[in-house]
């Protein structure tokens, strides 16, 4: 596996979004709540200052998950072709049922499930990949094999 990971435009800008408002306005937002916990005293059971000081961490953990992800992020675009599923494609799909759902093809830190949005590198995403509109993608999910067709890149 590689060290690269996969970013559309449209991700890196959410991820410059929100490490922009965690340097911005909750590093300030945290460090103010430290410096008042400490004016209570004894910081040995100040709940406040322990709770801020977490907050702190996992706020820092963020940023640099980040900054991470932008040192190894290969920034995708998709061509906007209408031939194949590629990162960064939409595209209608319809189940054994006859349910239709639209997709989006995504870097795995993008992914969203609820929101349409499936990782390249799950199995699903894995299945979409290089399809055409009219070829059937066959998913192993838990519950066994699903086919879909594919009714339109968008």
């Amino acid at each position: 596996m590689t060290d690269e990971i996969i970013l559309t435009a449209e991700g890196k800008k959410k991820l410059e979004e929100e490490v922009k408002i965690l340097k911005e306005i909750k590093r300030p937002e945290i460090t103010a709540k430290i410096e008042q916990a400490k004016e209570l005293g004894d910081l040995s059971e100040n709940a406040e200052y322990h709770s801020a000081k977490d907050e702190q961490g996992m706020t820092e953990a963020r940023i640099l998950e980040i900054e991470t992800i932008f040192k190894r992020a290969v920034i995708t675009e998709a061509t906007g072709s209408k031939d194949k599923i590629e990162i960064g494609s939409s595209f209608v799909v319809e189940d054994d049922a006859g349910k239709k759902k639209e997709l989006t093809l995504a870097g795995f830190n993008e992914a969203d499930p609820a929101a349409g949005k499936i990782s390249n590198e799950s199995p699903m995403g894995q299945a979409f990949l290089d399809k055409k509109k009219g070829d059937t993608a066959e998913v192993d999910a838990p519950r066994g094999i699903i086919k879909y067709k594919i009714l339109d890149i968008i």
